[in-house]
């Protein structure tokens, strides 16, 4: 069931699920984009004003949130290994080429974090990524097996955080509770509560001021919360990887397996996660978006299930495309480009919602926000393939590979001799 690429030594099927991935990951973050922080895990916090707002709340959570970002670390495991075989084929020194790379993109995500947006993954990745060469030789069950420990690892760090949030609420409800203890509660919860007036008079104001005072605040309130968050999703991340890794190793990732089986993974995985997810969205609006049930809720059960769903999904987008096509043929030369794409959007995005920019912050409900990200879809689509057509590499993905190597890399393809 394997799929065609225009280039001899890439795996179509790789480039098609980043493609996706890439796409769908904008379709949640763009909350984060748009709206102040609470927004992006409680609706009742910003943008959330008909049935509609909540609707599309809902149909992010069950199908999105968390989806696209697992599915872009499972790539990120399986395009790694690609890359440390090639080098090993030949006969390069694969540890000095993957480090070399994980330190370029550690340096990306630096600047991507502090100087455009604070929801980096690139930093967390380039880490984690360093960790995952040392399992690069495993057989593809052990990496599951392995990988299935880090996400119930994953699964007793959010429960205890969550029990450590509910445990500061109860405290700071207290009469004559400390204003320390308050204060922490205040902090603990700011991504899940409705924000005060002040507070959200402070965070319009950021947002829509100069780009300057932006850059400053992530670097004196947030300098250490790349490392912070790096460390917090570790082990779910580096789970993802290694499954990543295994898709790769079994042929999942290129496209090798019959249609029959890809389909049996899809059904299973959709039939388990979707009635999960669903009793778990409901439970979260009977609850109110209260701030500890969405820390139980949205942060603890999700973990176990969230793999299950991952994979069905990368199992429908490899049937649905499975039989090529012009769509098709533009997604995966957006996911040739993920990178540039990836970091492009928070560009555009950020151009497009902050003060430095238009300056939209705050001003589309949540059903709104789903006009821009079909619009950015479109770009990504739209460049991506004349690009390729002409160049080896994105732009970003040209600069990564030339700071990587030392050198700067052959960018344009040679042209195709005339046929008389």
């Amino acid at each position: 069931m394997a799929t065609t690429s225009s280039s001899p030594d890439r795996i179509a099927t790789l480039d098609i699920v980043r493609g996706v991935a890439v796409m769908g990951i904008l379709a949640m973050n763009i909350v984060a984009f748009a709206m102040p922080v609470g927004a992006y895990m409680n609706p009742m916090a910003y943008g959330s004003e008909t049935s509609l707002d909540l609707a599309a709340y809902a149909f992010n959570f069950i199908l999105i949130d968390g989806k696209m970002r697992g599915l872009f670390s499972f790539l990120f495991g399986a395009s790694m290994l690609l890359v440390i075989e090639k080098a090993e084929a030949k006969g390069l020194n694969s540890a000095s080429v993957h480090y070399r790379r994980m330190l370029v993109l550690l340096l990306f995500g630096a600047m991507h974090f502090y100087l455009i947006w604070f929801g980096d993954i690139l930093f967390g990745y380039a880490l984690i990524g360093m960790v995952a060469w040392f399992f690069r030789n495993m057989a593809p069950r052990k990496l599951i097996a392995l990988g299935a420990t880090l996400i119930f690892l994953q699964f007793l760090i959010m429960a205890s955080f969550a029990y450590s949030a509910q445990g500061l609420s109860v405290a700071a409800s207290q009469p004559g509770a400390s204003a320390d203890t308050v204060a922490a509660w205040k902090e603990m919860s700011l991504w899940v509560r409705v924000p005060s007036s002040v507070e959200l008079a402070e965070q319009m104001g950021r947002a829509l001021g100069p780009w300057t005072s932006l850059v400053h605040y992530q670097l004196t309130e947030h300098r250490w919360e790349p490392l912070i968050f790096s460390l917090t999703f570790g082990p779910e991340t580096l789970g993802y990887m290694l499954f990543g890794m295994a898709a790769l190793k079994s042929g999942f990732f290129a496209g090798s397996w019959d249609e029959q089986s890809y389909t049996r993974v899809a059904v299973r995985g959709f039939l388990i996660g979707i009635p999960i997810y669903l009793v778990i969205v409901s439970l979260i609006f009977l609850d109110g978006f209260s701030p500890v049930g969405l820390f139980w809720l949205a942060m603890v059960a999700t973990v176990l299930v969230r793999p299950i769903m991952i994979v069905a999904v990368a199992a429908l987008i490899i049937i649905l495309t499975d039989q090529g096509g012009w769509l098709v043929e533009r997604i995966a030369a957006a996911g040739r480009a993920a990178f540039t794409n990836y970091l492009g959007t928070s560009i555009l995005m950020t151009g497009l919602f902050y003060g430095w920019g238009l300056g939209l912050f705050g001003e589309l409900s949540r059903a709104e926000l789903w006009l821009v990200v079909i619009a950015a879809w479109v770009v990504m689509l739209a460049w991506s393939k004349p690009w390729l057509e002409r160049f080896e590499y994105g732009p970003l993905e040209w600069l990564w590979r030339s700071l990587s190597r030392g050198s700067l890399q052959p960018m344009r393809k040679p042209a195709l001799p005339a046929v008389v």
